[in-house]
């Protein structure tokens, strides 16, 4: 044989030991290492600087997964607080309205008080009704009243709050009435003053804050605050009930008549309630 050939078919490097050879070898190594590391810890320092450069990658590996479940509780913990704000605040408004609703029972009750308490004193008797309705229309003031002819309800029975004299019934049908306020631009109550008698009649002039006194003379004893009551004549309300004080007296020189306005002490255009007063010295029949 040709020593060139051969030559040319040796390999460059030699292949060394066999695969099985280096398994071997493998695993003796392995079990040298094991027990070194069990029997005397060499590995340790190894092992813990494995651990501080895998650190940072295990750290990359688990933010996608950390990030994740940081989101979705921070969303959890934030719908919470949405759903326990909206439902702060819905009971804050219920407890709101209940309590404006108290305030309101409050002030009827006391209102309801006063309105007893004022014409007991006169042993007339009386009864509570409710305003169901009120006349749009400014120039007429006329309310609509819970209690009819079933109630004993009459044609010019008089109507009170616990301040003075409202209006009267000109209207009765079984179950409700139709009253007019003493404001009405056609409505007249005769009236004298507390103060020293003198008579005359208050007109309402469609204002409920206004009456018209036209009939007093110039030389007329009348002063701003005095107070008007009813006097019974005409047989409209009873005597003695508060109407309207004197709020303007103005005496005009070379006209026969002075000019005087009052104010109703009625809350004619606040009340919910006013006051049916019988004629005659009845016994207080309660509501």
């Amino acid at each position: 044989m040709n020593p060139i050939n051969q030559a040319e078919n040796k390999p460059l490097f030699d292949r060394g030991p066999s695969l099985g050879t280096r398994m071997v070898l493998l695993a003796f190594l392995s079990v040298c290492l094991i027990y070194l590391d069990y029997q005397q810890g060499h590995l340790q320092t190894v092992r813990r600087a494995l651990s501080v450069a895998v650190y940072p990658i295990r750290v990359l590996v688990d933010m996608p997964s950390a990030t994740f479940g940081w989101a979705r509780e921070r969303l959890a913990e934030r719908d919470r607080l949405v759903t326990e704000n909206r439902e702060l605040r819905l009971e804050s408004l219920r407890q709101q309205a209940r309590l404006q609703q108290l305030i309101a029972l409050e002030v009827e009750n006391a209102r309801l008080r006063s309105l007893m308490e004022s014409p007991a004193r006169l042993a007339n008797r009386v009864q509570v009704a409710e305003i169901l309705a009120v006349d749009l229309d400014p120039y007429r003031h006329r309310i609509a009243l819970n209690r009819g002819e079933q109630a004993g309800v009459y044609e010019g029975q008089a109507l009170l709050d616990a301040d003075g004299i409202v209006g009267q019934v000109i209207r009765v049908n079984p179950l409700g009435a139709e009253a007019i306020l003493i404001s009405d631009p056609s409505h007249a109550t005769p009236v004298e003053l507390s103060r020293n008698g003198l008579r005359t009649v208050a007109l309402g002039v469609g204002d409920v804050t206004r009456m018209d006194l036209p009939f007093l003379p110039n030389s007329a004893d009348i002063q701003v605050g005095d107070l008007l009551t009813s006097s019974g004549l005409g047989d409209a309300f009873p005597a003695g009930y508060p109407v309207a004080r004197v709020t303007r007296v103005e005496r005009r020189p070379g006209e026969p008549f002075a000019h005087v306005e009052a104010e109703p002490t009625a809350a004619l255009n606040r009340t919910r309630q006013v006051l049916l007063v019988w004629k005659g010295g009845e016994q207080v029949a309660l509501p």
